[in-house]
């Protein structure tokens, strides 16, 4: 069996955990913190990774399973039939793949045409439902696609679903799948009605409809769902062989005669042709919908057919989902405004005259920074084409220029602080220019406590934005060590806070104070310093901060993976006597009490391992425009041994150079150091990989 190259291997585990992270987000939590588009690609390139290197594919890996796990606030149920995915196609070759292979399966001719039941994809949360002797008994979320949550008083709510079937001779048994929706009408009342009473509205119909089914309490009558059903899972033994269960569209059929709703739209479309036209007429009618979708699905009509080409452990072989490319239209920018972040970088984001892209309002989109702004050269006034990248991040693809007016007016950066007025200095890349006043700002002080609090860092559960602006107006809060002194009386006093909230928020920072010396390194905010890196210095110091706050800036950078500009980072947060006293509380027993095991030895050395990676003792600078973020390709190129440094010297291998690279371009131009573009970084990397795997063993 061919060696997998070591960065395939570290690559497939980085794929693993994200999307294993993200389906917990989705499933379980009904927050997805990605677009759909953007876990497809994760999706697919771990897919494909495991099909060219079989020897990638783990037991736990997520391609062989399907969500998360329930949460413990609902009552687990089993699902005796597995509720499973839906493989994707994404585009026509795609398409004809899955049903040139369902072809050679099922038919000597690999001309002959199969028939498929077709139906839109419904942007929902989909559940089971059993009734039994024609009465609903159970409902159930999907949850890992094994076990979900009990959903049954929250379902019998739903006003299109009987709880009764109706006409007769309806097994004892009956168990079907669907899924549950929010139409655009009831989430434009749901968002008007939360508006009028001061509250947050929701993002987008799917998370709506997630929230209100998941809800403990009994107001999901309130929140205006809608279930559509599009198989059946089982039925009692009486009924195994009846005539309706032996093609899809039949089944939909007798569902219906029941009186359960079944997905609009749905048609029975025989060969590849039809089925690519029904794909194409349904995303030219999708605007006019009344609800979301985002794909059509295709299952095999014949059911016997299903059942000889059966499931792998996470999807059906007979069935897939074709989804729709992400929508984008023309739009005005009507001011360009700038944010301020935790670090003070100063982000220039369009306000829009308000769009409608698949069912959400646009009416914002990040320009990233100063020089993204000036090279599509957007201007107040302009035209310009925008998408929901993946259907949720917004962005500006391009501007329209033939339709530009004579008054747009060019956007200036800039010299100071838009939030306190300080001075603003451009960082040594000349990317991002940046506020100095530090947390004085009163922009980076909130940024700077919403990122303490934040998942990946403390965990701190309902300390969210508007909540963060009421302490920081009030001077309750003016850093993280703060949020440990409030009480339930200080919080509860605030404007839509109870005593349930405060006490809730209360146990939140309880929880917190047990933690990890990597998620409290993140949560400082120190410059650079991400999860990778703090986990790095973590384990570098063997969860002895002490230590770590008095490593020197040189010693830092021996630690493979940390550069000279982050070393020295990391070294003058340390210094600084305000960040020294803000430590200081974190940890005092009679403060904050932050507390965490020291459970590893020092790492100082490579291991032997690493030592054998493709990039190992190679040390690459980074810096310019690139397709992708400088920290995700810093994670890359670690992964694959190099040492990524924050600033060109002597002891630099290769700049790795993007548009607009600035004064590292020309230094390295100065010491003779090598500059790569991302094209001859692959080379490099294919080229030391075949020279590690040519060796003699």
């Amino acid at each position: 069996m061919n060696t997998v190259p070591a960065d395939l291997v570290m690559r497939a585990a980085d794929l693993r955990r994200l999307i294993a992270h993200h389906d917990h987000c989705y499933h379980v939590l009904a927050a997805p913190a990605i677009s759909d588009a953007e876990y497809d690609l994760l999706w697919q390139e771990l897919v494909t990774l495991e099909r060219d290197y079989p020897a990638l594919r783990q037991p736990d890996s997520p391609t062989q399973r399907v969500g998360g796990t329930p949460l413990p606030a609902l009552v687990e149920i089993a699902h005796l039939v597995p509720m499973l995915s839906l493989d994707n196609a994404f585009d026509e070759t795609e398409f004809a793949a899955f049903d040139r292979r369902l072809t050679t399966k099922l038919s000597a001719d690999p001309a002959a045409a199969l028939t498929y039941s077709a139906e839109p994809k419904l942007d929902g949360l989909a559940v089971s439902i059993c009734y039994e002797h024609g009465q609903l008994t159970r409902a159930a979320t999907r949850g890992d696609g094994y076990h979900g949550e009990d959903v049954t008083a929250q379902v019998r709510t739903i006003r299109n679903l009987p709880q009764q079937l109706t006409g007769e001779s309806w097994p004892a048994l009956l168990e079907v799948r669907g899924e549950v929706l929010m139409t655009l009408e009831d989430f434009a009342i749901l968002n008007a009605a939360a508006i009028a009473a001061g509250r947050r509205p929701l993002a987008n119909p799917r998370n709506a409809a997630a929230g209100s089914l998941r809800r403990l309490e009994t107001t999901t009558k309130q929140r205006r769902l809608t279930f559509y059903c599009y198989g059946v899972a089982r039925t009692s033994a009486e009924v195994s062989a009846a005539d309706w269960l032996t093609q899809q569209s039949q089944c939909l059929a007798q569902l219906a005669a029941w009186g359960l709703p079944i997905v609009p739209g749905t048609q029975v479309v025989t060969g590849y042709a039809a089925a690519l036209s029904y794909y194409h007429e349904l995303r030219a009618q999708r605007e006019q919908l009344p609800y979301l979708i985002d794909g059509a699905v295709f299952k095999l009509n014949d059911r016997a057919a299903q059942q000889q080409l059966g499931e792998s452990e996470r999807m059906p072989r007979w069935a897939i989902a074709f989804k729709f490319p992400p929508e984008q239209l023309p739009t005005i920018v009507e001011a360009v405004m700038f944010q301020v972040g935790r670090t003070g970088a100063i982000t220039p984001v369009a306000q829009l005259q308000p769009v409608q892209l698949t069912g959400v309002t646009v009416t914002r989109a990040t320009l990233h920074n100063g020089d993204e702004l000036l090279r599509k050269d957007v201007r107040v006034g302009d035209t310009v084409i925008v998408r929901r990248a993946g259907d949720v991040i917004p962005e500006i693809v391009e501007v329209v220029l033939d339709r530009r007016p004579p008054t747009a007016q060019v956007v200036t950066l800039p010299s100071i602080c838009p939030i306190c007025g300080a001075a603003v200095v451009r960082d040594a890349d000349a990317v991002v220019v940046r506020c100095q006043a530090g947390l004085s700002c009163p922009a980076q002080r909130k940024q700077a406590v919403l990122h303490f609090a934040s998942r990946r860092a403390l965990d701190i559960d309902g300390l969210g934005e508007q909540l963060v602006d009421q302490l920081i107006e009030r001077e309750l809060v003016r850093d993280p060590a703060d949020l440990y002194a409030l009480t339930a009386e200080d919080v509860a006093q605030l404007p839509r806070m109870g005593k349930k909230s405060a006490a809730n928020l209360i146990a939140a920072l309880d929880r917190s104070r047990t933690t990890t010396l990597a998620r409290l390194l993140f949560g400082l905010g120190i410059r650079e310093v991400g999860e990778a890196t703090a986990k790095l210095l973590a384990r570098h110091v063997g969860g002895d901060l002490d230590k770590l706050m008095h490593t020197s800036a040189a010693e830092l950078q021996a630690i493979d993976g940390v550069g000279p500009t982050i070393a020295q980072f990391i070294s003058d947060f340390f210094a600084e006597s305000r960040n020294q006293a803000v430590i200081a509380r974190l940890r005092e027993p009679a403060g904050a009490g932050l507390q965490w095991p020291i459970d590893s030895a020092p790492v100082t050395e490579p291991s032997a391992a690493s030592a054998e990676l493709p990039l190992a003792g190679l040390t690459v600078v980074i810096t310019g425009q690139l397709s992708q973020p400088r920290s995700e390709i810093a994670e890359q190129l670690t992964a694959l041994g190099a040492r990524v440094s924050g600033s060109v010297s002597s002891r630099t291998d290769y700049l790795l150079a993007g548009d607009k690279a600035g004064s590292k371009l020309t230094r390295a131009q100065a010491l003779g150091v090598a500059v790569l573009d991302e094209a001859a970084l692959t080379d490099l990397i294919r080229s030391r990989q075949d020279r590690q795997l040519s060796r003699p063993d």
